[in-house]
């Protein structure tokens, strides 16, 4: 399973983007369970932007969620933090 996340926002603006393959991995198994509990949940009604907060795209193979900050589960924050600390 391919797993990109692409941050953008924040106070500075910028972009991050971040991809890992599972296959292979030790932790693999544990981040396909994060990605489809992501793709699954959903956030809360009316989601108001935040100014300066974060926005992400997470795709997972051919899928694909928009999430930001705050409203992001326990899971998906797990699965942004541990694919954008890939690219660190």
């Amino acid at each position: 399973m391919l797993i990109t996340v692409t941050r953008t926002g924040g106070f500075a603006g910028g972009e991050r983007t971040a991809s890992l393959e599972t296959e292979c991995r030790a932790d693999g198994p544990e981040l396909e369970r994060l990605a489809e509990l992501s793709l699954s949940a959903e956030g809360p009604a009316g989601q108001e932007p935040v100014p300066d907060g974060f926005r992400y795209v997470v795709r997972v193979d051919s899928k694909l969620v928009e999430l930001q900050d705050p409203y992001l589960t326990d899971d998906q924050r797990q699965l942004i933090d541990s694919v954008l600390a890939t690219a660190a």
